[in-house]
Formats: structure tokens, sequence, C-alpha cells
């Protein structure tokens, strides 16, 4: 099974669909600024100058030259030449030939984070808040993010009996959450490791696992049981069980995890949450038989 790295594929983006992505993103952080202040002025005007250049990279579906986007954005060469160089460090911008660009590729990986957050969204919202209502405890959905998991939903109440500390839009290194354990035990032991050193295994209360063999014991009995377990790893007090999300090719997109008081979880909502796991991938189009047969090939 692959693990939570996106395949990119031009067909999966129609170059509009790439920059209205971008605009959204730009507009946004735009009416974030305030416009009182002379160095938020100043970055606004270079956003919207880049807004400008990758309006006019996306009118092609081949390289555009400087000269030729200079001439369409009214831009200075110079300053193109700048804002461009800088986007290409980015890789919102891949410099083909010399002295020609293209929309870059890290456009479509947002641009695939993006869409898969927003259909797993749509599809988990109404099956988490009837799993919140028959356990009253808090749902969480989340997705991976490079070497964290990012929590992109919740559905809570305040008879959940338990303070949120990670909000909507919050972060948790992979190892010390059970969504994480679920995308870490989806990669390759190689990969795993390479994990281990880039973050060190740093941990946050007595019970985080901070060693690489101890970390393989606890993926190795993920695999078996299909689901994960945090045991008051991340925060002292809070125990947490999660099972994965999968889309149409049976590739790990999301994990929904159930939080609770460490003395307050029950084994017993494990099948629930299983089930309401299974029952938003099977909305996203997962075939557990397909997945199943293409595994054993």
């Amino acid at each position: 099974m692959a693990g939570a790295t996106v395949p990119l594929s031009l067909s999966h983006f129609s170059q509009y669909e790439i920059q209205s992505l971008f605009r959204c993103l730009t507009y946004q952080l735009i009416f974030s600024m305030s416009d009182t202040n002379p160095e938020s002025r100043t970055s606004i005007q270079v956003i919207e100058r880049m807004m400008r250049l990758l309006d006019a990279l996306a009118a092609h579906t081949d390289p555009v030259s400087l000269k030729e986007l200079s001439h369409s954005t009214s831009l200075h060469p110079s300053t193109a030449h700048r804002i461009l160089n800088d986007m290409v460090t980015c890789r919102l911008v891949d410099r083909s030939d010399p002295g020609t660009y293209r929309l870059g590729m890290r456009l479509l990986e947002l641009g695939n984070l993006v869409k898969a957050r927003l259909s797993v969204r749509e599809a988990a919202m109404p099956p988490m808040r009837e799993l919140h209502r028959q356990t009253g405890q808090t749902v969480n959905l989340s997705v991976r993010q490079g070497d964290e998991i990012v929590y992109i939903e919740r559905a809570y109440s305040e008879r959940s009996g338990m303070q949120v500390v990670r909000a909507i839009g919050g972060r948790a290194p992979l190892h010390l959450t059970s969504v994480g354990k679920l995308f870490l035990a989806a990669d390759e032991s190689s990969r795993v490791r390479a994990y281990a050193t880039r973050t060190g295994l740093s941990g946050h209360t007595q019970n985080s696992i901070t060693d690489i063999g101890k970390l393989e014991r606890e993926l190795s009995f993920v695999r078996s049981q299909a689901c994960a377990r945090d045991n008051e790893e991340l925060e002292l007090g809070v125990r947490c069980i999660a099972a994965g999300i999968y889309d149409d090719t049976g590739r790990l997109v999301a994990g929904l995890s159930l939080s609770a008081p460490a003395d307050r979880l029950q084994d017993s909502w494990l099948n629930q949450l299983s089930g309401t796991a299974l029952e938003i991938s099977r909305s996203l189009g997962y075939r557990p038989e397909a997945s199943a047969d293409s595994q054993q090939r």
C-alpha cells in the first residue's frame, strides 16, 4: 500500500485550476495583511506582481520567455527576472531552457493537497458527527504533511469532557500520534528510518516513543491490527485510537481518530471507529476487495 505521497500528474489539474488555486491562496494572504503598514504594502505589491506573472504563465501551455512575460505583464525585465527567480527557488515556477519559464510542480503538490482535503472533508463530516453522537468523544480528521499530521476537521462538544488542545490547523509529529503512526506504517522501513533520523524522534511525555526499534515494533502492530493507538504519547491524560481513510486507488489519504480522557477510552469504540472510517473510504470510491486483490498480485 502506498503512503501519503501524492502522485503528481498534469492530468489532475488544468492550468486554469492551478492558477485559480494559487490566486485563492495569494488573495487570502493579501487580505490578511494590514494596508496601513508600509512594509505590508510593499509585500502586497510583490505578491500582485507574482500573480501577474503566474497569470501570464497560465495562459501558455509551452514555456514562455522572459521578454514575452515582461511585455505581457508590463513589468521591467529586471523586476520580472528577480520575481521569477524567487518563484523558481520556491518551485512555484520551473525554469526550462535558459530564459524560459513555466508553472512549477509545487503548485501541483499544493493543488493535490487541497483537492484531497476538500473531498475528504465533505465525505467525512456527517459520519464524524454520528460517531461523536454515539461515543460522546472528540472525533478528529487528520492528514499527513511532511513529517507531521495536520488536523483538518473535528466533531466536538462540551460533553466530550476534554479540552481540545490541538485546534483545526494544528500540527503534531507523526510518531507521537495515532494517525501519524498509520502513515508511518504505510511507509517502507527505509523511509521510517529516514524519518527517525530527520526528526530525532523527540518526545513530549514519558510515554513517547523515542527509540527506532520500539517504533518499528509499534508500526508492525499497527499493520497487523489495521488501527493505531496513542497512549498519552503526545499529551498526558489523553489517549487516542485511529483508523485509516483510503481513496479509490487504495491510497491512505487521511486518518480518523477518536480522542478521550485516558481513563475513559473504551476498546469497544474501535469497531465503531473502524466502521466509520470504512464508510468514509467507500464514499471516496475505496473498495477493500479490489485493494486486497492488487496487493496479492
